[in-house]
């Protein structure tokens, strides 16, 4: 017998930056970078990428979402969050399979994504749903903008 979810999965759209950022503020460990995360920043993410970054939405309020995007050759995974009293509900999983899903309607074959050794949480979701942790790479940035900050969410 399925289970019936009663929550919704749909491409995230500028109109949900407030909620959604909110939610990003109440996650313990996030990280957020000043530009990038600004408005201005999601909304040029999105024009880019306009179907395959989700929300999930819970009586009204959104309570997940995932930023994701390709460049042509391959997906990445950006804020995949569940606020803290909705996990455990399947709402990550069923946001990361429409994502995986919008994905290979555009002809992308592979997806990768960062998770900081703290999450712990994340982690172990990661794992849980079977994605494979790389131990052979090394993972580099170089900062183009001086003006962008990081704040963690502690």
């Amino acid at each position: 017998m399925k289970i019936k979810q009663d929550f919704q999965i749909r491409p995230m759209t500028i109109e949900d930056y407030d909620q959604v950022y909110r939610l990003w503020k109440e996650i313990k460990g996030f990280r957020l970078r000043s530009i990038d995360d600004s408005r201005e920043g999601i909304e040029r993410f999105l024009k880019r990428n306009p179907l395959t970054s989700v929300v999930a939405v819970k009586d009204g309020k959104i309570v997940g979402d995932v930023l994701c995007g390709h460049d042509g050759r391959q997906g990445s995974f950006y804020h995949v969050c569940v606020h803290e009293g909705c996990r455990k509900q399947g709402i990550g999983s069923a946001m990361v399979e429409y994502a995986m899903d919008a994905l290979r309607k555009e002809g992308i074959n592979r997806i990768t994504l960062i998770a900081f050794r703290t999450n712990k949480g994340g982690n172990e979701f990661w794992k849980e749903i079977g994605w494979n942790f790389r131990s052979d790479v090394n993972y580099y940035e170089a900062l183009l903008n001086n003006d962008s900050q990081i704040e963690f969410i502690a």
